[in-house]
């Protein structure tokens, strides 16, 4: 699958956070026994900056997914998508007078990359969060060179996530981990992903030489189905 793009590879690559789709060279909604298209609208958020020369990075992604259309009777219509960003959680502290609930910060997986504004590749984990309260949970990796660029992903039972310690109250302790499981039953477990959106700088000054790409709009047509 083509995707088209202003100028920096990256892109579509970034764009893993949010992904799932029926197969190249089809209709989204069509080319599954089970399976929609969105719309996808973030912002991902690279450190250090991607520049004309390559190096590893590591990112953060958010999005809202949008006018869902599926073949499913029941498939969420939105929903919000993320990767590598704290997230809060209500869970049990352990405090000097005894037990309580709080809410705390919990770490999703940081996605990590190598490349440059030319040619990049990238791996990680993401999370969708649909209107209905339930998750889906994509492993990735993508490959992407000037204007294309190669993502395949599978949907996970779960994500781990890690306390951030400083979100814990003086004197409490919480659990170390946090996991959120892939419970929304139309996209289950094994099925593929792919994705085709279109990449900007959100500040044109942004330009790779004189200016590293951090910041980036991400745009385009997302799937969520299994392969006929």
């Amino acid at each position: 699958m083509e995707v088209r793009r202003s100028g920096i590879v990256l892109c579509v690559a970034l764009s893993a956070a949010a992904l799932w789709v029926a197969g190249p060279g089809a209709s989204l909604a069509g080319a599954a026994t089970g399976g929609g298209e969105c719309q996808l609208q973030g912002v991902a958020n690279l450190s250090p900056p991607l520049t004309n020369t390559s190096a590893s990075f590591a990112y953060s992604f958010t999005g809202t997914l949008s006018s869902c259309q599926s073949n499913v009777a029941g498939a969420p219509t939105s929903g919000n998508v993320s990767a590598g960003i704290q997230l809060p959680e209500t869970v049990t502290l352990t405090c000097a007078g005894g037990t309580t609930t709080g809410t705390v910060l919990y770490q999703e997986p940081i996605p990590q990359g190598s490349g440059s504004c030319g040619s990049s590749t990238t791996a990680g984990m993401s999370l969708s969060t649909w209107a209905d309260g339930k998750h889906t949970v994509v492993s990735y990796n993508t490959t992407g060179a000037l204007a294309a660029v190669q993502l395949q992903g599978t949907v996970v039972a779960s994500m781990t996530l890690t306390l951030v310690a400083s979100s814990v109250p003086a004197g409490c302790t919480a659990p170390a981990t946090y996991t959120i499981s892939s419970d929304e039953p139309v996209f289950a477990a094994g099925e593929g992903a792919l994705a085709a959106l279109t990449f900007s700088p959100t500040t044109q000054d942004q330009n790779c030489v004189t200016l590293g790409v951090s910041s980036a709009n991400i745009n385009g047509t997302v799937g969520i189905g299994s392969a006929q």
